[in-house]
């Protein structure tokens, strides 16, 4: 049984500011305002414990809406953009409002007609949201922050839902990329080391020339 994550509020806190903010949430479940009962269909559990996803802190503002605090980035504390996660234990029909309440950007192609990604266990090929249920503007309640808000129907209660900025790119993905090239030993493809992140993650080096700037010795 999923349980409210250490690293989120219960719900109902009255904690208002993005200092809360910790790890990413885990198999985190948002129960209604003074609820005491068993777990049931409805009660979302969200997670972000997994490669690029990016989910602080989750408050139930309603019983329909959730207001979503993002981390920022690593050694960078006031950029804050991406965001992605997931929902499951929905009820089937069971209609939301997700609030991404504390970017750090004042301008946004979500405010030129760009919509979050979503997909689920039985759909796993990623489609944008409809750009009509999907809402950028200055909200006085956060801090006068620019707030996306997106509203979205769950129509299987067997499928777990992924939610992001865009097309997610992992790191892991990028390096099987890298390795495939390397393999195929092109002449104007060179990838050599160049350090280790913060997180000890290889940085890499690559030089792309063309084969007639090539001087062999």
């Amino acid at each position: 049984m999923a349980e409210r994550s250490q690293t989120a509020p219960e719900a109902g806190s009255d904690v208002g500011n993005d200092d809360a903010i910790g790890g990413n949430v885990s198999k985190y479940m948002v129960f209604p305002t003074g609820y005491c009962g068993q777990p049931k269909k409805g009660h979302l559990i969200f997670d972000a414990c997994f490669e690029s996803g990016n989910l602080g802190r989750v408050d139930q503002v309603s019983e329909f809406e959730y207001d979503l605090f993002i981390r920022p980035d690593t050694c960078n504390p006031r950029f804050r953009v991406w965001f992605n996660f997931t929902v499951e234990n929905v009820k089937e029909s069971q209609r939301v409002i997700f609030n991404i309440v504390n970017f750090s950007k004042t301008k946004s192609l979500y405010r030129d007609g760009m919509a979050p990604m979503v997909k689920s266990t039985s759909r796993p090929k990623w489609q944008r949201l409809p750009p009509k249920n999907v809402y950028y503007y200055r909200c006085p309640d956060h801090r006068k922050n620019y707030v996306m808000s997106f509203a979205f129907c769950f129509d299987r209660e067997e499928d777990i839902y992924q939610f992001a900025y865009c097309y997610p790119y992992t790191y892991t993905r990028f390096q099987h990329y890298l390795d495939s090239l390397q393999k195929r030993n092109m002449d104007y493809f060179f990838r050599e080391q160049l350090g280790q992140s913060v997180q000890q993650r290889q940085l890499d080096l690559l030089t792309i020339t063309s084969p007639a700037d090539i001087i062999f010795f």
